[in-house]
């Protein structure tokens, strides 16, 4: 064939090729090629979409920065959210469909009942299930090779609770208010076991539905008999109809919460007469000591937000964590590779240490936050277990 014909065929070949490219879209192959896609399903409307709104931030917040900064090894992190509103079954829905876009992970759920729900599929998929935003036993023990928790577990959260009380407050009458599902049982478990080996027991247990507001049942139940305290688990709206309620009954009793209740939407909205303490798994971000905080509010003020709380933390340390981890491998960032990589990492910071050495979970404190009623009384208005 003349060289004149081979030149205009390759220009040809060159120049259909130019437009086949210009027609795909640039970020379908990105997501494709280049992306580290990370899969989370957690409430995004409904009585805990605050929480999942403010982990989201902070993670989004830190991937950003990570992003802007060349990625991991030069590939950028995509975090792919989806709503389930803190109900199981959508949670499961969603799970299937991030699973369908092959994410590396799923990242930052929130809930114990909803991660109860996939629990199925996290066993026979071995898909990493990284850092969900709840204290569950279950995610804990048995040790699933595949299963990472961030914070600490709700039995070292109400252990911590137990002792304050019993200990410290020298109280001798504990009800519980317990989430009508898998939250609560796991909650109802934990503190029946601490108080069993102080040879103690609750002087009851109330339940409610969960995603309602319906406590007043729970309340008749407290009112009936003197209590020194009530252990509550589950969201903050139905927990503050409760002390709102018990207000106005003037029942006069300590509150206590875990985490998952999100103190930020707590503490300013009580009565300024409601004793109550919430235990926390992360520092208040202005107080704490640890080196990554000051990135934390650096990366947050220039992302525009000023309000920053615990859960925006966990989310941004959540994200940094998995980066962290991540990074560690080079040539091809596989799920067998991540999960290697988790169970050798090790990182001591300025009175942070984190590492999964010999536990599927990477930090263990235990903080306490007050009301300004409870702060007056307490004895220990700092208190770290």
């Amino acid at each position: 064939m003349p060289a004149f014909y081979i030149s205009l065929y390759s220009f040809l070949l060159l120049f259909l090729s130019t437009l086949t490219s210009a027609s795909e879209p640039k970020e379908t192959h990105l997501i494709q090629d280049k992306k580290i896609k990370l899969g989370m399903s957690n409430a995004l409307s409904g009585p805990a979409a605050s929480l999942g709104q403010e982990l989201k931030k902070g993670a989004n917040v830190y991937f950003n920065r990570l992003n802007q900064n060349g990625g991991i090894n030069g590939s950028p992190v995509e975090l792919i959210s989806l709503d389930d509103g803190y109900e199981p079954e959508n949670t499961v829905n969603n799970t299937k469909k991030l699973m369908q876009l092959q994410v590396l992970a799923l990242f930052g759920y929130i809930g114990t009942p909803t991660s109860h729900a996939i629990m199925p599929i996290l066993k026979k998929s071995k898909i990493p299930y990284l850092m969900p935003f709840t204290g569950a036993d279950f995610l804990r023990s048995p040790n699933h090779s595949n299963i990472l928790n961030l914070r600490a577990s709700y039995y070292q959260e109400l252990e911590a609770q137990v002792d304050y009380l019993i200990a410290i407050k020298k109280f001798k009458r504990v009800a519980l208010v317990i989430q009508a599902d898998e939250f609560g049982l796991s909650a109802q478990r934990a503190v029946n076991k601490i108080l069993t080996d102080k040879a103690l027991s609750l002087t009851l247990t109330a339940r409610f539905q969960r995603n309602s507001n319906d406590i007043k049942r729970a309340l008749s139940q407290l009112s009936e008999q003197p209590l020194d305290a009530v252990i509550f688990v589950g969201t903050y709206q139905p927990f503050i109809n409760l002390i709102n309620l018990a207000n106005a009954q003037q029942l006069d009793v300590l509150f206590t919460s875990l985490s998952f209740i999100g103190s930020h939407n707590i503490l300013n909205k009580l009565p300024p007469s409601s004793k109550v303490i919430i235990s926390e798994v992360m520092p208040e971000p202005e107080a704490c000591q640890w080196q990554v905080c000051q990135q934390f509010i650096n990366d947050m003020n220039d992302a525009g937000y000023k309000e920053l709380n615990r859960v925006q933390l966990e989310g941004y340390l959540n994200a940094f964590f998995f980066s962290q981890v991540a990074k560690r491998c080079e040539g091809n960032l596989t799920r067998q590779c991540l999960l290697s990589q988790f169970e050798q990492f090790n990182y001591e910071g300025k009175s942070l240490k984190f590492n999964f050495s010999q536990t599927n979970q990477g930090l263990q404190q235990v903080f306490f936050s007050y009301s300004q009623a409870a702060n007056k009384q307490s004895l220990s208005p700092a208190l770290t277990h």
